[in-house]
């Protein structure tokens, strides 16, 4: 089973090279990276750029920053494996995860697999205000989707391909995330969850998503589990 990971990038010269690296490294054996810069003004694009060709990467730039869900959307006509994933680019999510999320949907168990940070695994603490934050739009939509998940933001998601490819997605920013979680919900995709290990990056260190973003999410799981039919 050919797995593709998905990966945005936004201003992370630092460690994009060692996420593909280490999405290399996961254990999956036939993979396929895609990797949407999306207008980077650091030195990512640079990064890049200094790759060698390789069968199990692509690299595309978008000229104008348009958001992490613009990104996906990007990369979403190219898929060509039977399941995929979404990877950010820094390190705060490791793609060592990627076997035991297959599992259920390889052996035909779900149509997707969400890695939960906050199901019993070890995690670097995070701050207050953010996992509570998120525990809160998780509630918000597990009451509208009738779903029952410990994290609905987490950026693991990987879903069956031909699902994936499916959907009409809209979101441009971090709105991807309760409009994939809505959308899933509305097909009764079966959905499983797996504990993940998760190391919080702070916002000095690079952290983009805000309470702002937060705020749009509500909207979201508003619009798209009551509004989207």
């Amino acid at each position: 089973m050919r797995l593709t990971v998905i990966i945005p990038v936004f201003n992370e010269e630092k460690t994009i090279l060692h996420v593909i690296e280490q999405v290399r490294r996961c254990g999956v054996p036939q993979l396929e990276i895609i990797v949407v810069n999306d207008c980077s003004t650091d030195g990512s694009r640079r990064q890049l750029d200094s790759l060698p060709s390789a069968a199990d990467l692509v690299v595309v730039h978008h000229e104008v920053n348009q958001g992490k869900g613009a990104a996906i959307r990007t990369a979403q006509s190219r898929v060509t494996g039977d399941v995929m994933v979404i990877q950010d680019a820094d390190l705060e999510y490791s793609p060592v995860e990627f076997p035991r999320m297959l599992r259920p949907i390889a052996e035909g168990l779900a149509d997707a697999c969400f890695g939960s940070r906050y199901s019993g695994n070890e995690i670097l603490v995070d701050s207050f205000v953010h996992y509570m934050g998120n525990k809160a739009l998780t509630l918000l939509s597990n009451i509208f989707s009738n779903l029952h998940l410990t994290d609905m933001e987490t950026c693991y998601k990987m879903i069956r391909a031909d699902i994936f490819k499916s959907l009409t997605l809209e979101c441009n920013r971090f709105g991807i995330e309760p409009e994939l979680t809505a959308k899933l919900a509305r097909r009764r995709c079966r959905i499983y969850e797996v504990p993940i290990a998760y190391k919080a990056r702070r916002f000095d260190e690079g952290k983009k998503i805000g309470w702002k973003d937060g705020v749009a999410a509500i909207w979201y799981i508003l619009k798209y589990n009551l509004f989207g039919r």
